[in-house]
């Protein structure tokens, strides 16, 4: 099967979606041909510092999405997009965030406008849980709390249902797989058999959609 020919989904997201991806691009085969941003060895060697394919914050993958798109890069069909859990990084000492919640609103409706001028269909992914006694814990060097994950998963879901962008809701699929003490490898990063139901769930999403989207 020629690749070329089908449709192409293009990841820009964080570890987590580093982590599902191969379960989302097998999972994906025949249908839809599967990119994302590059630099994987990179970015595997600490998944807590966004380098290479670890798209980070609503910043970086805002500033991402401006030199793609003003490029020769090939326009995918759908572009699935996630940022959160860099943005909700708290200072361990003064408890100050990454990225200010208005701050991260305005990034996000930037991004769409940018996809919409581009003619690329975009898609949102919402940001996983946090454990709040897993997380921050002695020797994590910034803190996440599962309040800031709802509150910037509310405010990408105000925006996506105002601008009528698809919207996958990762957080509450992740939640109903069982406890989430049992679902973590780490503080933050999930465990594999979680990340394959994570690619099998979201390749789903994206099929629903093939009539929209083939060339």
């Amino acid at each position: 099967m020629d690749i070329e020919n089908l449709p192409l989904v293009y990841v820009i997201g964080d570890s987590v979606s580093l982590q599902y991806g191969p379960y989302l691009k097998r999972a994906l085969g025949g249908i839809f041909a599967y990119d994302r941003k590059g630099g994987i060895e990179k970015a595997m060697l600490d998944l807590d510092n966004p380098e290479g394919a670890n798209g980070g914050d609503s910043v970086r993958v805002l500033k991402f999405l401006r030199d793609c798109i003003g490029s020769s890069w090939r326009k995918p069909e759908v572009l699935l997009v996630n940022c959160g859990l860099h943005d909700i990084k708290r200072n361990v000492e003064s408890g100050e965030i990454s990225v200010r919640f208005e701050q991260y609103r305005e990034n996000l409706k930037s991004m769409i406008d940018l996809c919409r001028q581009a003619g690329i269909r975009m898609v949102w992914m919402q940001t996983t849980p946090v454990v709040d006694a897993i997380h921050n814990r002695d020797g994590i060097a910034f803190y996440r709390y599962d309040e800031d994950v709802q509150r910037v998963n509310e405010i990408a879901s105000a925006i996506m249902h105002d601008e009528s962008v698809r919207m996958i809701d990762l957080y509450g699929f992740s939640m109903s797989l069982g406890k989430l003490e049992e679902q973590y490898m780490d503080h933050v990063h999930f465990v594999d058999a979680v990340r394959e139901k994570q690619g099998i769930y979201i390749a789903g999403f994206l099929a629903g959609m093939l009539g929209e989207v083939a060339p």
